[in-house]
């Protein structure tokens, strides 16, 4: 058993199992719900599928990818915003702060591309499934934390503002439309 440096162990856990528990790859859901969205999708390899979602500001490449090795369905949505060098550190600054507004997933930046994207996993452990409404809440956690940040990341990345400013321009709420 491995311990940390209080002394006490991080996990116990003994490698064996008498259970036989299929492992399912949970793409298939992720099929079903691009079909139920008329959208377009890749599925060149087993444990991946891809499509491009319209969004307000821009379109979104999604992912989803399965790593039966881990057991986990990785989603990951990009949108073509590759901040020129100079402006790198402030927009990794606004992800920063972003993310501590983020209840589920995160934003990052690819540093060899310099691709933003918005990612979540979801452990399935066990041979665990996921339901249609976890994929629909996943997915809809990235498509609504890309669109309201979109014009934040914009700002920093191209218009030169600060994030303070970017933060502030995207933390409205509007009460309907005009």
């Amino acid at each position: 058993m491995r311990r940390g440096l209080t002394g006490m162990a991080y996990v116990k856990f003994s490698g064996t199992s008498t259970l036989e528990i299929p492992t399912t790859n949970p793409l298939g859901v992720i099929e079903e719900i691009a079909i139920a969205n008329a959208w377009s999708f890749d599925r060149d390899a087993e444990d991946e599928i891809a499509f491009v979602v319209s969004g307000n500001w821009v379109s979104y490449q999604v992912s989803f990818t399965w790593m039966s090795e881990i057991e986990v369905l990785h989603l990951a949505c990009a949108f073509d915003l590759r901040p020129p060098e100079p402006r790198r550190a402030a927009v990794q600054e606004l992800i920063t702060n972003i993310n501590e507004q983020l209840w589920l997933g995160h934003f990052d930046i690819w540093a060899k591309p310099g691709i933003v994207l918005f990612r979540h996993a979801i452990p399935l452990a066990g041979g665990m499934s996921v339901s249609p409404r976890q994929c629909e809440v996943v997915l809809g956690s990235a498509l609504d934390s890309c669109e309201r940040y979109y014009p934040a990341f914009q700002y920093v990345a191209w218009a030169g503002k600060s994030v303070s400013d970017a933060m502030g321009s995207v933390m409205l709420e509007t009460a309907g439309e005009a």
